[in-house]
């Protein structure tokens, strides 16, 4: 089973720098599952609806893979719809968008690179990390 290298970077939200993972997801997981994945590496609360479109750039949304987005307890679609579907994206990104009014926005980038997975290794798993995690409320008081 082939494993996909994807590079998943914060282009739009309140962080004070930079946020990048590089992450190794096998092909069989849905977006649903990747949605979990991120919320997971981020540590937000997954406590938003979101959405993943793909597109040129992040206003373009040229494919959306829901009409309505998810909620936190229901996945939607984005439950059924596995990785191995959604690649090749020849000529758009995909996007993951958390949180319709904070607008948290990611970049998600796969790798040509083939990969397949390795006896004795967890997967989904974060093989590089660029930045600090952003607060998910920072204009919060704690």
């Amino acid at each position: 089973m082939e494993v996909f290298t994807l590079t998943i970077e914060l282009i739009f939200g309140e962080a004070d720098e930079g946020w990048k993972r590089v992450i190794e997801i096998p092909e069989n997981y849905s977006l649903s599952d990747l949605h979990f994945f991120i919320q997971e590496i981020i540590e937000f609360d997954n406590d938003h609806m979101y959405e993943f479109y793909a597109g040129k750039n992040w206003r373009n949304k040229k494919i959306a893979y829901s009409e309505t987005g998810a909620t936190p307890l229901e996945s939607n679609e984005f439950g059924e719809i596995l990785l191995k579907d959604v690649y090749p994206l020849p000529g758009l990104k995909l996007y993951y968008l958390f949180d319709f009014g904070d607008n948290w926005t990611f970049e998600i980038k796969k790798s040509r690179k083939k990969k397949y997975i390795e006896k004795g290794v967890t997967y989904p798993r974060v093989i590089e990390s660029y930045g600090g995690n952003p607060a998910q409320y920072p204009n919060w008081e704690d």
